[in-house]
């Protein structure tokens, strides 16, 4: 058994040198590769975080001038919305204003018409009476002078 500590104790001798070495390529390494370059991913972190919450600023502010639009449309329609109303309505009022207008002077061409009508058979009555009086006394002279015959 003391032989065998004896060569225990000689492997460990022998590697003291290759932990020495192994523990100075660890600091070197942490001095010199891995410090720095957790430096530069914080760094990177930490401009990525600052662009991640830029860019969610920049979509806040398009969800908000997005809503303004939308409601600007949405007031424009309702303005177009009112005028084609409007307009519609005042359509209305001068087609109605033209067909009252229309009856208005069919009703006086119907007046007149008749009016018209009346005087035409007054006249044609007159007209008739004339003639059947001077026929009346033609047919009577004619039948007399048969009978003085």
């Amino acid at each position: 058994m003391d032989q065998t500590l004896q060569q225990l104790g000689g492997i460990l001798l022998k590697a003291i040198p290759t932990v020495v070495l192994l523990l100075i390529v660890h600091f070197y390494l942490k001095f010199m590769f891995f410090r720095p370059l957790q430096k530069v991913l914080a760094e990177r972190k930490q401009a990525t975080q600052g662009t991640k919450e830029k860019a969610e600023l920049l979509l806040a502010k398009a969800d908000q001038t997005q809503a303004a639009i939308e409601a600007a449309l949405r007031k424009a329609r309702e303005e177009i919305y009112q005028e084609q109303e409007e307009a519609r309505k005042q359509w209305t009022n001068e087609q109605t204003a033209r067909l009252d207008q229309a009856r208005h002077q069919s009703h006086d061409l119907i007046h007149q018409a008749q009016t018209q009508l009346e005087a035409d058979v007054d006249r044609a009555k007159k007209d008739l009476a004339e003639t059947a009086d001077a026929l009346a006394e033609e047919i009577a002279r004619t039948l007399l002078e048969r009978k003085a015959a």
